[in-house]
């Protein structure tokens, strides 16, 4: 190592904290942009605007600094309610939104953290500018003037859009432009509350040149490049607001599967309306067929009834609208219960007394219903001792009431309700009630051995109670000891045999069960219950359930594993072993947890141990990893200026590292560096020795080189101790051109999506373009410009100005490279400060105006010096110049075309060189001028030029 690295190294080391933790840094973030925003401003000081046209891309960059690297979150709030992307933050560097819709403006938040510090947070909000069509409405109003009465007819013109900004409108009656006060007959003015979306044009007292076209023209000034859009409407003394007319009954009561056809006209309105069939609940079904006012539902169902609306719209007045309800025939639910004489205390049917059979059904239409009564099979009529009602439908609707008189033995035997409509077409419901001297009430009992009953997590049980009676009713189980839903997630839940089954049992199902009588299917009598315990037993929960332990031989490494919870809690033992091999085993006292100690570590004590706590239910497991591994190393991103240049198709890279809690572990001896190209599947692999021991936050360098530009690598570190590898660390490592680069070398072939950093000139007439043959318009002008890139590819790229249609003779293009630092005065060294600057330029065409180049020093932002210039047609070839510079601090080049005398005046430039040195004499033109270019040779001798000379071996 010379004296001239040795102190750049040194004062590299005191930079970056090599002997403490000062590179370990808390996160800082800023966000930029891409994509195909309209404009970025700076607002209130503070807040970042991005504006962006609806349907365009949006693309935000968190661009963040920390070591350890810090974790990124992008998230979105608008207004005052959180609206995540698809219910989740995005963890990425890049925010990329496609198509992006007005809902999706808002602020955007990118948030970093790695631990140290408060997390960095950067916001920036985002405004999506859209214009929708106008929408024109008339409406009309009848005023009363005062003292005298005359009818004054008035017309209102609205013009309505949707925009973002607020929208701008116009109004035209034919071709004549209405401004406020230009006609006496035409009043323009903004409703207050609606904030500028509305414009109403008013005509006072309709005169003949009022019936005309009007147009209403909404204009958001071509922000974003937004058209202007356009509404016409005819007024005429024949408009009208719609009305319409239904050719269907109201309601309309059909049965199941049939075909519906509702049929609506028009009765009047000018322009003629149109016509849109809307459902009062839910959207139309998806098997209706329309065709312009009549609609048509083919095998209508339940789902499908409802109150359907056809309304009609011109845009005059309001809609017209008419409705009618389609009631679909259905019978459902057919239930029954007795219910013994209410005068008595009894709950059984004893001769003599009274009883009631009630049967109940779901009916619609509900005035359909009709009940029909059978004993025996024979039908039954209402008499004295036989009296049949229907309950009030408002009460308890579909109900039908039997009641019997004075029962007698000769009334034994068995009713039959039967429920029907009276339209037809529906199967009737029949239910059938025995009525004997065998019709007792419900008695429910748990079987002994039924409860309590103890199952196991994740089984299959059965909660049984006995139903004896007849005839057996309805069972209703639900939970007795909490107010908690039933497994299907209901509140009760239904059983015809009284047992209730519960799939995969969890623990919270433990817990008291009530079984009760329902009236339905049954006696109408005070509810019999009976209570069933459950009782879950499960294995224990334990904690950790798995921990890794990182540590070196000869320490020492403590393991405990805690009960959490367990049913039973009695009889717990425990047992460590690692791998297959029994360590230890025990029994619980009063203790929650066991320990295992490691007093000192060897290869024979690394591995898994599992300590298994039992009860009768199972075991639950702690799983421990103890292990000698070295953790992952921390790749460090902040590396001013990573890449250099080394030759002209290679370059070298500056990776930079630090190791995660060195001291856990034994000394990292070696780290194995593997590299491969992206894509491909073959690592190249080597060791990297390491004298001592590495100390927390220290950074540690080697320089990749003969990496070519501009391919991507994968990079993988892993530490080596004499425990084997460790954890390894993968990195992509991409090539792009330096920003502020020390002179080596530059070369640019403008291949990259960066165009290596050159930028537009704000202050010129039009841009370079960037261009391969392969790529350009088919409709491109011919007779100029390059058939090819310098290097005879269709697929390159190159930089060109297009001097086709608008631009005009004499309009600039101007492009700015990269700003190049210098470094100071090397007091060590030889001083050499000349720079050797090449490019290639193509100038074909009749119409070939002026290329000229100029150098700009740091400082004199307004003092460009000339370095070369050439003009007219050089033929269909590209031609290199190469002039020598002298700079005495940073510098930046500039390329201006100027457009000539016709469109045939394409001018282009490719692969832009920098190198170390003066040109070669016989790259030199000898003479000042060289097919038309004049080289002007810049001699600015005050302060010499350093160039760091980067050493390719590692160094910590």
């Amino acid at each position: 190592m010379d004296l001239v690295y040795g102190l750049v190294w040194l004062l590299t080391v005191l930079l970056e904290g090599i002997s403490g933790q000062g590179v370990y840094a808390p996160p800082t973030v800023r966000i930029v942009h891409s994509g195909l925003a309209c404009n970025i401003e700076e607002e209130r000081y503070s807040e970042r605007v991005y504006t962006i046209r609806e349907g365009e891309t949006l693309e935000l960059t968190c661009l963040v600094t920390g070591h350890p690297r810090p974790q990124i979150r992008w998230t979105k709030t608008a207004g005052s309610a959180s609206d995540r992307f698809q219910d989740s933050s995005v963890f990425n560097e890049t925010l990329r939104i496609t198509n992006i819709q007005r809902h999706q403006g808002g602020r955007y938040y990118c948030k970093a953290e790695n631990g140290l510090g408060s997390p960095a947070i950067k916001s920036i909000r985002v405004d999506v500018y859209y214009l929708d069509d106008p929408v024109v409405t008339v409406h009309q109003s009848i005023g009363e003037a005062k003292e005298q009465f005359y009818y004054e007819r008035t017309v209102f013109l609205r013009c309505v859009a949707n925009s973002n900004p607020p929208v701008r409108y116009s109004w035209r009656r034919g071709q004549e432009v209405l401004l406020q006060g230009s006609d006496k007959g035409v009043e323009i003015y903004e409703p207050f509350f609606t904030q500028g979306e509305t414009k109403i044009l008013k005509l006072k007292n309709l005169r003949p040149q009022d019936y005309a076209n009007y147009s209403c023209i909404a204009s958001v000034r071509n922000v974003c490049n937004i058209p202007d859009k356009m509404v016409s409407f005819r007024l005429s003394n024949k408009t009208a607001s719609p009305s319409i007319k239904l050719l269907v009954d109201d309601p309309i009561v059909v049965n199941p599967g049939e075909a519906i056809t509702l049929v609506c006209v028009t009765t009047g309105g000018e322009p003629t309306p149109s016509l849109t069939w809307v459902r009062s609940f839910g959207t139309l079904p998806e098997k209706i067929v329309l065709n312009g006012g009549t609609l048509t539902i083919p095998a209508i169902t339940s789902d499908d009834a409802g109150t359907y609306s056809c309304i009609a719209n011109n845009n005059v007045g309001n809609p017209a609208k008419k409705s009618t309800n389609i009631i679909v025939r259905a019978l459902k639910k057919g239930r029954f219960w007795i219910t013994p004489d209410p005068y008595h205390k009894d709950d059984n049917i004893q001769i003599g007394r009274e009883v009631k059979i009630s049967c109940q059904v779901e009916a619609v239409p509900s005035e359909e219903l009709t009940f029909s009564w059978f004993k025996n099979g024979r039908p039954l009529r209402s008499s004295e001792r036989m009296v049949i009602t229907q309950t009030d439908p408002d009460v308890s609707p579909g109900t039908t009431n039997l009641d019997i008189i004075d029962l007698k033995f000769t009334d034994f035997g068995t009713y039959t309700c039967v429920a029907s409509l009276k339209g037809g077409g529906i199967s009737d419901i029949s239910i059938d009630v025995n009525i004997s001297s065998s019709t007792v009430p419900p008695n429910l009992t748990v079987p002994q051995e039924k409860s309590p009953l103890v199952t196991r997590e994740g089984d299959t049980i059965e909660l049984q109670c006995q139903v004896t009676g007849k005839p057996k009713p309805i069972i209703l189980w639900s939970r007795a000891d909490k107010e908690v839903a039933m497994p299907d997630g209901t509140m009760q839940m239904e059983s015809y045999d009284g047992t209730l089954r519960i799939v995969n049992v969890s623990r919270e199902m433990s817990g008291m069960y009530r079984c009760q009588t329902s009236q339905y299917n049954g006696f109408n009598v005070k509810p019999r219950e009976a209570l069933v315990q459950l009782i879950v037993q499960y294995p224990p929960a334990v904690e950790p359930a798995f921990l890794e332990i990182r540590q070196g031989q000869d320490r020492s490494v403590s393991m405990s594993c805690r009960v959490l919870r367990a049913y039973p809690i009695r009889v717990l033992t425990y047992e460590w072993r690692l791998g297959n091999k029994l360590l230890r085993t025990g029994q619980f006292d009063s203790q929650e947890y066991t320990e295992y100690p490691l007093k000192s570590l060897s290869n024979e004590n690394y591995g898994v141990y599992n300590c298994s706590i039992i009860n009768e239910a199972g075991a639950g497991r702690c799983s421990f990893l103890v292990t000698g591994k070295a953790y992952a190393p921390e790749f460090y991103y902040d590396t001013y200026n990573p890449v250099w240049q080394n030759r002209h198709r290679v370059y070298s890279y500056s990776l930079q590292w630090t190791q995660m809690n060195p001291d856990a572990v034994d000394r990292i001896v070696a780290y194995r560096l593997g590299i491969r190209q992206a894509g491909q599947q073959r690592w190249w692999e080597q060791e990297i020795k390491i004298n001592g021991n590495i100390q927390k936050g220290e950074l540690i360098t080697y320089n990749l080189t003969e990496l070519i530009k501009p391919e991507a690598y994968e990079v993988r570190l892993t530490p080596l101790t004499k425990f084997g590898e460790g954890d390894s660390t993968i990195r992509v490592i991409k090539y792009t051109a330096p920003v502020n680069p020390h002179l080596r070398e530059f070369h640019c072939g403008f291949e990259d999506g960066n165009i290596c950093l050159f930028t537009q000139d704000d202050t010129d007439n039009f841009d370079w373009t960037k261009q391969s043959t392969a790529t350009r318009n088919t409709k491109y002008t011919p007779n100029t410009g390059p058939s090819a890139d310098r290097s005879g590819s269709k697929e390159g790229f190159y930089m060109y100005i297009e001097t086709s249609r608008p631009r005009l003779e004499g309009e600039k293009a101007r492009l700015l490279s990269p700003v190049f630092s210098i470094a100071p005065k090397n007091p060590y060294g030889p001083t050499n400060s000349a720079y050797c600057f090449s490019f290639f330029y193509h100038m074909y065409g009749q119409h070939i105006g002026v290329l000229n180049v100029y150098l700009r020093l740091k400082g004199q932002t307004t003092i460009e010096n000339p370095l070369w210039s050439s003009s007219g047609n050089k033929g269909q070839r590209w031609n290199e110049a190469h002039v020598n510079i002298y700079p005495i601090t940073s510098f930046q080049l500039i390329f201006e075309g100027i457009r000539g005398p016709g469109i045939e005046g394409d001018i282009a430039i490719d692969d832009v060189s920098i190198a170390e040195g003066e040109c070669a004499k016989q790259d030199l033109p000898t003479k000042n001028s060289v097919d038309g270019a004049v080289g002007i040779l810049v001699h600015i001798w005050l302060f010499p030029v350093i160039i760091l000379i980067s050493i390719l071996s590692p160094r910590r």
